[in-house]
């Protein structure tokens, strides 16, 4: 059997030698007018669901209301402010600290899982490090006078929009640079420029050898602001009232334990269909750009002007049901994870595993073997760890009742992105084990929730 070769960026592409592009999991009708509505509508609606959470009141009405007396189009000229020099500031400061971060904090070397193209991409682990480092920076500025995390929200609106904007750039750029410069033969393009954009043209695309385009926008950009802006709401909403509303408290800690749990297991995470095998275009990075920061922070920023008293009983119920659900949903990617270390050769709930031993072939015809675990958290169903993950956002998000709709909107995207990604992962398995696929499938029938589906 023909050896990986582990490189930092992977084997240099060659002409005519590129990886082929992923193929696409739905209809061809369905696979456009997907792509074309993201491309078109979710920026927009970023700067509207910020616009309804801190200026309407959090009502969709009002905001339907502004839409329809002006029409459409001045309706959201109207409220969609420009990128202004302290927007691009924060962004780039932020930007730049994550940066430095990612490239000088030490970290234990980590081996990526093979690619489709037979490489193995090698980061370096260290952003339990950059989280903590990032969290007491921010919090040490504010507590000392230096800068005050109110402004942020002060500027929200500015930065989405410089968000929007110049992470549309950034995604061009990565555009160019898979045509011109790939990192590695894990790269090419399907013809079709709108897909190419989309889907992007690169698996692991690198600035210089050590510089991880994916772990950046995915993991200290995206999530890092999460927690950052979490922690702003929480702020803001202290400079305002004089206190920090229990609900507010209970959606922080829970959000900040799941991030927290992300960077504890983060290489596990360059392991999922995110980092190998979601390759960098819009979908992805401006995704992890603009996206998390606006939508997945959303019901924080919901409760900074709608703070609600839960009373002792009902947030310590809500809290403690929430972090249950992160630590199952943590428990799910250790498991499997200690499965993948050990070659199968460890305890899964107090016995030895059961598994099914599957063949492959890589695209330059080599043949590899994987372990399919069908015992434990992952006999239950393909990806029952998207069950304590949906929950877990609901709980985050419910410590603001039901007054308005808007702040479950990050339940329901993110329930249907979960949805569709283990049904590209079943696809994607499926052509990459064959008979071996039907034989996981046969002894776990349900791809998400035990006994339904």
């Amino acid at each position: 059997m023909a050896k990986a070769k582990p490189s930092s960026s992977g084997t240099a592409a060659k002409p005519g030698a590129a990886a082929a592009p992923p193929a696409t999991v739905h209809s061809a009708l369905v696979t456009y007018t997907s792509m074309l509505s993201l491309l078109s509508l979710c920026p927009p609606f970023v700067i509207l669901l910020w616009y309804t959470m801190v200026h309407a009141d959090g009502s969709v009405v009002k905001t339907y209301e502004h839409l329809r007396e002006h029409g459409v189009v001045e309706g959201l000229k109207a409220i969609w402010p420009m990128p202004t020099v302290v927007a691009w500031k924060i962004i780039f400061g932020f930007g730049l600290f994550e940066a430095v971060l990612q490239l000088l904090l030490p970290g234990k070397r980590f081996e990526g899982p093979i690619s489709p193209a037979g490489n193995v991409p090698v980061y370096k682990a260290n952003g339990l490090q950059a989280y903590a480092v990032t969290l007491i920076t921010y919090l040490g500025l504010w507590w000392f006078g230096i800068f005050n995390p109110a402004i942020v929200y002060d500027h929200l609106g500015e930065i989405y929009s410089a968000l929007v904007f110049g992470s549309f750039v950034f995604c061009i750029f990565l555009y160019i640079k898979g045509h011109v410069a790939p990192s590695s033969s894990d790269s090419g393009s399907s013809g079709n420029v709108i897909i190419d954009f989309y889907w992007g043209m690169e698996l692991y695309p690198r600035i210089g050898k050590y510089f991880d385009i994916k772990v950046f926008t995915n993991c200290r950009f995206g999530m890092m602001s999460w927690a950052v802006l979490a922690l702003t709401y929480c702020i803001k909403q202290y400079e305002m009232n004089g206190r920090v509303a229990d609900s507010m408290l209970v959606n922080t800690a829970l959000m900040l334990i799941y991030i927290t749990k992300f960077f504890w297991w983060e290489s596990g995470y360059w392991c999922t269909m995110d980092i190998a095998h979601d390759r960098a275009g819009f979908y992805i990075c401006w995704g992890c750009l603009v996206w998390v920061p606006s939508i997945y922070t959303s019901p924080g920023m919901y409760l900074v002007n709608h703070p609600v008293n839960l009373g002792p009983q009902l947030a310590l119920s809500i809290l403690l049901a929430g972090i249950l659900c992160i630590y199952i949903n943590y428990d799910c990617d250790r498991q499997r994870q200690e499965f993948r270390r050990t070659n199968g050769k460890c305890s899964v709930w107090g016995k030895a595993p059961s598994k099914i031993v599957a063949s492959y072939q890589t695209t330059k015809g080599e043949t590899k073997t994987s372990l399919l675990l069908t015992s434990g958290w992952w006999g239950l169903s393909r990806h029952f760890h998207y069950v304590p993950e949906i929950l877990s956002a609901f709980f985050w998000t419910v410590p603001a009742l039901f007054s308005h709709f808007l702040p479950y909107f990050y339940v329901i995207f993110l329930t249907i992105l979960l949805f569709d990604r283990a049904k590209r992962d079943d696809d994607r398995c499926s052509s990459k084990y064959g008979k071996y696929w039907k034989m996981y499938c046969n002894k776990v029938p349900y791809r998400v929730i035990p006994g339904i589906y």
